[in-house]
């Protein structure tokens, strides 16, 4: 099933509408107001969602990480990413908090599943990002404490 998400969600990156999100999110990348508030909105988005579903949990823990390597790259505490990672991302997060889209979230049981294709795909395609970020994360936890 996940595979098959995977699959949507590469188609859904190729299609125009989408396109013009990447375009949109290359420039939010300089606007930190306006980022902070998209990972806001996302990050809403995402912890409200009612779904039992192993592997929509698993797209949404990662993309929870996903935002959270923003914040921290925002910050400028993280900068071990590609450009092209956090556009793609950023479109993603984008696409996902518009109402209006390929398929518009208000379709009952269909409005949702072009965001968890493309959430899919973006997970998929840069896992090692993010697996990355969490190691950093991890790292930076558990720093030494007491000359340790």
């Amino acid at each position: 099933m996940l595979n098959d998400w995977i699959k949507k969600g590469m188609k859904f990156s190729q299609n125009p509408m989408f396109k013009k999100f990447t375009g949109k999110a290359g420039a939010l990348l300089s606007k930190p107001m306006k980022l902070g508030l998209l990972l806001t909105t996302a990050y809403g988005k995402l912890v409200n969602v009612d779904s039992k579903e192993n592997g929509f949990e698993q797209l949404k823990r990662l993309m929870q990480t996903f935002i959270r390597l923003v914040r921290a790259y925002m910050r400028g505490d993280y900068r071990d990413v590609s450009k092209k990672s956090l556009v793609l991302g950023v479109a993603v997060l984008l696409y996902l908090v518009t109402p209006l889209d390929i398929i518009p979230d208000f379709i009952p049981a269909f409005g949702l599943l072009d965001d968890i294709s493309l959430m899919a795909w973006f997970v998929d395609a840069f896992s090692k990002e993010l697996t990355k970020f969490r190691e950093w994360e991890i790292d930076t936890t558990y720093e030494h404490i007491g000359g340790f």
